[in-house]
């Protein structure tokens, strides 16, 4: 029971220093010695450096070797798209058709489709919040409102929902279910259509609230980054064809390239098979075409093309390493005797797979305050588990799949999470103005799609 217990205070610890904004890629190893430690009192020996270098560090470099070339290439693709104006450029024309009495709904339709086309969380963030203060200005809609706005178009239904989002919680599951990007599309839709529609009521039904109170958008010191002027951006029609490579490349090559490639070699030399890699090898090859046509049409728009370049490689190595870190200290924590009694718990709460397979995802990437770290942990440790048991229930790893991928992006951002973190930097805000309806939009409402899915899933839609 004392193993439970520092269990318990070291994801304490994590949640609470990395909400006072302590790197993860330094307390992920301390604290998950703190918890080793107490196994001590267990009767448990105890080996900390092996601990660390063999237990840790595999975790975190064996994460590292399966996401690294997505990371590499989405984080370059996002600071294209941004550098280069063409995420802007989306951002203003579904404004300007929208109108500023639509403001939020252009804020989450921009960063839903720059989401869903490859760039990254943070790119969007930066690219979008520019533009959305503006409307928001001119609409009259507190700022506080903006947060959860940007929110819900970039950390929900385009990060693990629409079939296809090469998003990296959507690639997870696929080299442990062998499944693809486009796993369960019917699941992945209504999943999507829940979170996108119940999380614009909600933004709608507070911001009308509060203009009705008088509230208007408030007095606030902005911090825009200087952009091209509207003349200089790349045309809607040219900033969509990247994005448009991306999932259609994608589709193309896990559901006919890759799937009718001889490939005995993969079992004989390396140990895999074709199902266990096809999903991330279609990803890799269409990011990587996104590039190369990106670099090419925008080539007039780039300030300093090898910039650009340089600056998406040294992203990529923060974004891997934070997630890593917490992938190789969840991996410890599972390792440890007293974990046994919580994977019980988790195993035994319900016979329905689904059910285990989606809470083990959602609270792990709470305690982490990770979705991609949680869900990558989860499926390591009980993987396996999870699709024998829906195999015995009939139920697809494509269903498991979306399940996993929507349960994930729940818990995950709680206060402590990063992405939640680095918004409110970025847009000025603070935990009490806005994490409510952050909160509501992305832990809740996406709560109650996965529970929708769930309950589809068991009765045999995919």
């Amino acid at each position: 029971m004392i193993g439970v217990i520092g269990i318990i205070l070291s994801l304490g610890l994590l949640m609470y220093l990395a909400y006072k904004g302590v790197s993860v890629i330094i307390l992920a190893p301390c604290l998950a010695m703190l918890a080793a430690s107490f196994q001590i009192f267990n009767g448990t020996e105890v080996h900390l450096l092996a601990t660390y270098t063999l237990q840790f560090m595999v975790a975190l470099s064996g994460y590292v070797k399966s996401y690294f070339p997505i990371f590499l290439l989405g984080a370059i693709f996002g600071k294209i798209m941004d550098d280069t104006g063409a995420a802007r450029s989306i951002a203003l024309t579904i404004s300007e058709k929208l109108g500023k009495n639509r403001a939020i709904l252009a804020v989450v339709i921009s960063c839903g489709i720059i989401t869903y086309g490859g760039v990254s969380l943070f790119v969007a963030v930066f690219a979008i919040y520019p533009i959305g203060a503006e409307l928001f200005k001119e609409a009259g809609i507190p700022k506080r409102f903006l947060a959860a706005a940007i929110a819900l178009g970039a950390f929900t239904f385009t990060m693990t929902a629409i079939p296809g989002t090469p998003q990296i919680q959507n690639a997870i599951p696929m080299k442990y279910l062998g499944t693809d990007a486009y796993a369960a599309p019917i699941l992945g839709i209504v999943a999507a259509l829940i979170m996108f529609i119940g999380g614009m009521m909600w933004l709608t039904w507070r911001s009308n609230r509060a203009m009705e109170a008088g509230e208007g958008y408030g007095v606030h010191d902005e911090h825009f980054d200087s952009h091209a002027e509207r003349s200089e951006l790349p045309s809607l029609g040219l900033a969509l064809v990247p994005i448009i490579i991306v999932l259609v490349s994608n589709f193309i090559f896990s559901k006919y390239i890759f799937k009718d490639m001889g490939a005995d070699y993969l079992e004989s030399d390396y140990g895999t098979t074709l199902s266990a890699v096809i999903g991330t090898w279609s990803l890799i090859s269409a990011l990587l075409i996104a590039v190369i046509v990106a670099l090419i049409i925008y080539r007039k728009n780039f300030v300093d093309v090898l910039k650009s370049l340089k600056d998406g490689v040294q992203g990529s190595f923060l974004a891997i390493m934070n997630t890593a870190s917490e992938v190789g200290y969840g991996n410890v924590i599972a390792g440890l005797t007293a974990f046994t009694i919580i994977q019980t718990f988790i195993t035994g709460v319900s016979d329905n797979p689904l059910v285990s397979e989606a809470i083990s995802a959602s609270v792990l990437a709470g305690v982490t305050g990770s979705a991609s770290g949680g869900l990558s942990i989860a499926l390591e440790t009980l993987g396996d588990t999870f699709l024998q048991q829906g195999t015995a229930a009939g139920i697809s790893p494509e269903v498991l799949h979306r399940v996993a991928s929507v349960a994930c992006g729940g818990l995950d951002t709680l206060p402590h999470n990063g992405a939640v973190i680095t918004l409110l930097g970025i847009t000025g805000l603070t935990h009490k103005q806005s994490y409510a309806d952050i909160g509501m939009c992305t832990v809740v409402i996406p709560a109650i799609a996965c529970v929708v899915i769930i309950i589809l899933g068991t009765l045999g839609v995919v």
